[in-house]
């Protein structure tokens, strides 16, 4: 395995890009990645407790990726997907808004014209179980990765609703949900406030038609703008 991975980066090398070649030479170049090698057997072979060579590789190329700035990293396979469905704009789920209170998913709230919507799922209703799956213990991300699925495919969620003091099930089929990027209000003469809550697909033809739908409101041209990017 570190044989064949150390063969592979030496390949690598030879496609570097002319900027990169000029400040590290290819026989330095070689004799880094030979030492990264030989430090990845070392773990391999004497660390004191088991890891994986994967994940070790994984986060020697993340943390070569941090090194550069605050806004570069590394994605693995799982979260390139789920960061292509956030630029998508669209994914197949039931459509709210959670966040996490003590070990619970909590909902924040439920996204108008959705199934969670028509389900008559409530904002402060606590989910404490997914197809029969206790979800504490769960992280936030298994439990939306559990929630998101084949449009059409059905989840049951138990709920429990403090307001009422009552927990109960409830069956939701899954559709797509189209995330709303931007959302916009009209504060007074001439002034309003757009927020863009994510950059997607949808984003730029949002953005027009709401301020297609400002100006109308304002009867007129606005004449300040508030834009909200939190």
């Amino acid at each position: 395995m570190i044989r064949f991975f150390l063969a592979v980066l030496l390949t690598a090398t030879s496609f570097a890009p002319a900027a990169f070649a000029r400040s590290v030479t290819q026989d330095e170049l070689n004799e880094k990645l030979i030492i990264f090698a030989n430090v990845l057997e070392k773990i391999r072979t004497s660390y004191v407790e088991d890891v994986t060579e994967t994940d070790v590789i994984e986060n020697a190329i993340n943390g070569m990726l941090t090194s550069l700035d605050p806004h570069s990293s590394y994605l693995k396979e799982d979260d390139f997907k789920d960061l292509q469905q956030t630029t998508r704009g669209e994914f197949g789920g039931l459509g709210i808004e959670v966040t996490m209170e003590n070990g619970l998913v909590k909902v924040v709230s439920p996204i108008e014209d959705t199934p969670a919507a028509a389900a008559g799922i409530q904002s402060g209703d606590l989910i404490i179980k997914l197809d029969n799956k206790d979800v504490q213990g769960m992280t936030l991300k298994d439990a939306v990765d559990k929630m998101r699925g084949k449009p059409g495919s059905t989840i049951k969620l138990i709920i429990l609703r403090e307001s009422e003091k009552r927990t109960f099930p409830v069956s939701i089929k899954r559709a797509i949900i189209q995330v709303k990027p931007v959302k916009s209000k009209l504060l007074g003469e001439g002034l309003a406030v757009l927020r863009i809550a994510s950059f997607n697909d949808y984003t730029d033809e949002a953005l027009q038609a709401h301020m297609a739908k400002l100006e109308e409101e304002n009867k007129g041209p606005l004449e300040g703008l508030i834009v909200d990017l939190r």
